[in-house]
């Protein structure tokens, strides 16, 4: 059984900056999504197996997804942020036989963690 163990997040002044995290049990493709009430989840960041890249057009330049990959951990670094931002946060792994693929699909990831709360003030 897949487990994805997320930590971190919390509230923070808007301009501040949060850090959630991912551990799973070995290297997957990585997503991150939010939802905030009321509305559908929506892609945020993710992170290939070969640790490309791809952001949410909100949060480029503010928000990166990074990878420890000796601890088999995936990092969202949230920097300037603003209340708009607030919203339960998940990370999501996926089974994926490409090393560059990066997915923004709900349907393409196979795993979730169990979300973490970012509430960021104005």
């Amino acid at each position: 059984q897949v487990q994805l163990v997320q930590s971190g997040g919390g509230l923070v002044q808007a301009g501040g900056s949060l850090r959630v995290s991912c551990a799973t049990s070995r290297r997957y493709a990585m997503g991150w999504f939010r939802q905030a009430p009321g509305k559908e989840r929506e892609f945020v960041g993710g992170i290939s197996r070969s640790a490309i890249t791809y952001y949410q057009g909100s949060v480029k330049g503010r928000f990166a997804v990074s990878r420890d990959t000796p601890k088999n951990t995936v990092y969202l670094q949230m920097n300037s942020l603003k209340p708009e931002d607030t919203a339960t946060y998940y990370c999501a792994a996926r089974d994926s036989v490409s090393d560059s693929y990066v997915a923004r699909q709900e349907r393409e990831y196979n795993y979730w963690g169990q979300g973490t709360q970012v509430t960021v003030s104005s």
